[in-house]
């Protein structure tokens, strides 16, 4: 609400005195102070009356502007009420900045532009100076090739280096990430208090057609912005607005995604006077019992409880070089050192970066950067953080409302978690840190070493084979196969160094990224050709890589292994499911009905006082049969339960040649599917299927259905070859004679298999699975 501002009322006269306190208290309510009730009726601004003069200067202020512009585009991005939103694109490209530790290359580079430029305007000859400069450069570039570059700088940086680029001036900011990850987004704003804080933005916005709730710290772009949204930090306002906007989520089901990105909540006087603290706090307790998933990223810094405040989630997650820390590394360092100076050692100490606070466990993820920080490639980070959103609620909104909330509890309470009443080494007391223990990195395991480990496990397998109840694990199969499987991960990376691939394999992995990651750009030919490649030309050079010896014999160990562990489980499931079957077989038996007509048996063999079958009369054989028969089909019935089912025979025989005609008609299906034409139809409609994925339409889809019913007409021709007809014909009759021969029970069920799908083939029809080739995008 905005009020004019007046300049002091002077009154003189009648006015000046002789008026009541209730009469002063009662003016107060129509906008004018120290004015009473009787004697305002009878004042007139302006105008002089009996012995008093009222005067009153209004000042002009400036006109508020409306958010919705008068020209309002009905075809931007998420909707015409995005309009409501003052967060516009930048009309000027951000310039470029150069943090410190990037400067040394950067003035290499530098200096050749500005000899090239003053050669240029003043047309003298600097070619030596040029070539001199540029040599430097090169070597400059070497060097830092040596240690891997930018890639080596970015991979090994230092806290306080993370902390410089979490506060890069042209990081992206929420609005940036929001609009690059959302196909509609409308903004909210106020706290219903009468204020909106703009340094936290609220909003409503869908992803892959789930709606969502944002809300998050928003800093600017440049300093007009960023003193607009006052660098990110908010006042109660802004605290109380995403309060409001929770509250609102909670009631209509919206899961909640907040990003931060603050120095801090903003610690001025009035801020204080307006109830920052209970602002925060309200919003902690507040957070703990909403009833819809909540998932947090820092995109930036996240400054202590300004943070937090936004940020009690059931996961939290980090950019790659984002910060988060209850205190800045400067005031740190101001407290503890004296000296800002101190900031890097102080960031260390802190434990402030995404790596660090993951192992913690305070960080749930980390979301990783492009080379260069956020800001190098936006677009891709927010790609990054959608994956992320869209797979953890996924896995949170499958929660019941009490897990949910048990999850989020959990998660703050197992944080800071220590034992007590263990007793602490004397030796230990003055220096309370224990030496860390030397991590044997992979490839560095001899050969020997493993070979003996091997040995020993071996030897126990042999030991263990009577046992039943001893499993793979208990064994140590699993240490081992993961031993073995580190060790060749690090001999298959050791083969590519040596063949000079580990370039363009990088190169690879980010372009298929990058594609699938894109909204416009469906996964192509040309680059399934390059992995292709790729792969061809290592499979073809591994032979002659020096390390091939060490790689084959790990690789022949980690096979061997992994045999020897399917055979266990396998042997254990076998021994298991043979209990379980005499168990059954058991209460079988033991049923009452059962049970008695057996004993009767018993009772009419042992009265009749024969000792072999063949002496027993036709009678007593009959109820014999009778009894075994009811006894198979309870027991068959139970075996049904079990997933299994026993087959006579004949009928054994028979679903062999089934599985002989099937695998014959499987090599056909094969061969056709591997010549060229239809070959390429598939490939064809993989593309088809990709592009329909991202923007359908009738074109598309008409596409898809033509290369479909084509493929299929080229199985179908080739499957409804007169062979395969024939043995089809041969082998329904052996069906027919088999089921006479098992009285009719078990042939159906032979049948019952053959239609269901045992034999692929069935005349003419042929069905096609296309959503298999539908996964590939």
């Amino acid at each position: 609400m905005t009020s004019l501002p007046h300049s002091p009322v002077t009154f003189t006269g009648n006015l000046a005195s002789g008026t009541s306190a209730s009469d002063l208290l009662c003016s107060l309510s129509n906008g004018v102070v120290g004015v009473p009730l009787k004697a305002l009726g009878r004042a007139r601004f302006g105008a002089r009356r009996r012995d008093f003069t009222v005067s009153a200067k209004v000042r002009k202020v400036k006109k508020h502007e409306y958010p919705w512009p008068d020209d309002a585009d009905p075809n931007v991005k998420g909707g015409i009420l995005s309009h409501l939103s003052h967060f516009k694109p930048l009309k000027e490209k951000q310039k470029p900045v150069t943090l410190e530790f990037e400067k040394p290359l950067m003035a290499l580079q530098k200096k050749i532009i500005d000899v090239q430029k003053m050669a240029n305007e003043t047309g003298l000859d600097f070619s030596d100076q040029i070539i001199s400069l540029e040599n430097k450069y090169q070597q400059a570039v070497a060097v830092v090739e040596v240690i891997a570059a930018l890639k080596d700088l970015y991979t090994h940086l230092t806290p306080i280096q993370r902390v410089n680029i979490a506060r890069h001036p042209n990081r992206p900011t929420f609005l940036d990430h929001v609009s690059n990850i959302t196909e509609k987004f409308v903004e909210l704003h106020g706290d219903r208090g009468g204020y909106d804080d703009p340094a936290i933005v609220t909003g409503l916005g869908s992803i892959n057609g789930r709606s969502y709730m944002f809300m998050g710290h928003q800093k600017g772009r440049n300093t007009k912005e960023n003193i607009q949204r006052n660098f990110g930090m908010p006042t109660p306002h802004g605290y109380r607005k995403a309060l409001r906007m929770m509250y609102y989520a909670d009631h209509h089901g919206f899961p909640i995604v907040t990003f931060i990105d603050t120095p801090g909540a903003f610690a001025d006087l009035k801020s204080e006077e307006l109830g920052q603290g209970e602002a925060i706090a309200h919003n902690l307790r507040t957070m703990f019992g909403l009833k819809v998933p909540i998932v947090s990223i820092v995109i930036g810094e996240g400054g202590s409880g300004g943070a937090l405040a936004i940020g009690c989630a059931n996961k939290l997650f980090m950019l790659e070089n984002a910060v988060f820390y209850v205190a800045s590394p400067e005031a740190c360092a101001a407290i503890l050192w004296k000296s800002a100076k101190a900031s890097p050692t102080a960031a260390e100490k802190l434990r402030i970066t995404a790596g660090e606070l993951c192992r913690l466990q305070v960080a749930d993820g980390v979301i990783p950067e492009p080379l260069g920080g956020a800001h190098a490639d936006p677009y891709w980070t927010s790609q990054q953080i959608k994956t992320a959103i869209v797979d953890t609620m996924d896995e949170l909104i499958k929660m019941d409302t009490p897990d949910l909330l048990k999850h989020r509890m959990l998660k703050f309470r197992k944080l800071g978690g220590f034992q007590e009443g263990i007793p602490v080494d004397p030796k230990r007391k003055i220096n309370m840190k224990k030496k860390e223990e030397p991590i044997l990195k992979p490839g560095k395991t001899p050969d020997l070493e493993l070979e003996r480990e091997i040995e020993k496990l071996k030897q126990q397998i042999s030991k263990a084979n009577g046992s039943s109840s001893t499993l793979p694990s208990e064994l140590g199969l699993n240490e081992i196969i993961e031993k073995l499987k580190r060790e060749v991960d690090y001999e298959f990376s050791e083969a590519v160094k040596a063949m000079s691939l580990k370039d363009r394999l990088a190169m690879l992995r980010e372009e298929f990224t990058k594609a699938r990651n894109s909204k416009d750009q469906p996964m192509n030919l040309a680059l399934k050709d390059k992995i292709e490649k790729l792969k061809d030309e290592f499979n073809e050079g591994l032979s002659s890589a020096p390390n091939y010896a060490s790689l084959k014999y790990k690789l022949d160990m980690l096979n061997e292994i992994s045999k020897a562990k399917n055979l266990s489980e396998k042997c254990n499931k076998t021994v298991a499911l043979k209990q379980e079957i005499n168990t059954k077989f058991k209460e079988v038996l033991d049923q009452p009905n059962i049970k008695d007509k057996i004993e009767a048996l018993k009772m009419e063999i042992e009265e009749s006082g024969k000792s072999t079958l063949a002496e027993l009369n036709q009678s007593i054989k009959d109820k014999i049969l009778q009894v075994k028969e009811e006894i198979e089909r309870e027991f068959g019935d139970v075996l049904k339960s079990l997933g299994l089912h026993v087959e006579p025979p004949s009928v054994q025989n028979v679903t062999g040649k089934i599985d002989t005609l099937n695998e014959e008609i499987s090599h056909v299906i094969e061969d056709v599917i591997n010549s060229s034409d239809l070959k390429n139809k598939m490939e064809q409609l993989k593309l088809e299927v990709a592009k329909a994925r991202n923007s359908p339409d009738s074109e598309t889809r008409s596409k898809i259905l033509v290369l479909e019913q084509q493929i299929k007409q080229g199985i179908a021709e080739a499957v409804s070859s007169s062979v395969l007809k024939d043995k089809h014909e041969k082998l329904k009759a052996e069906i027919s004679e088999a089921m006479e021969s098992s009285g009719g029970l078990d042939g159906s069920l032979i049948m019952g298999n053959l239609n269901q799908g045992n034999s692929k083939y069935d005349g003419t029809k042929v069905e096609v699975n296309f959503e298999a080739n539908r996964s590939f995008a």
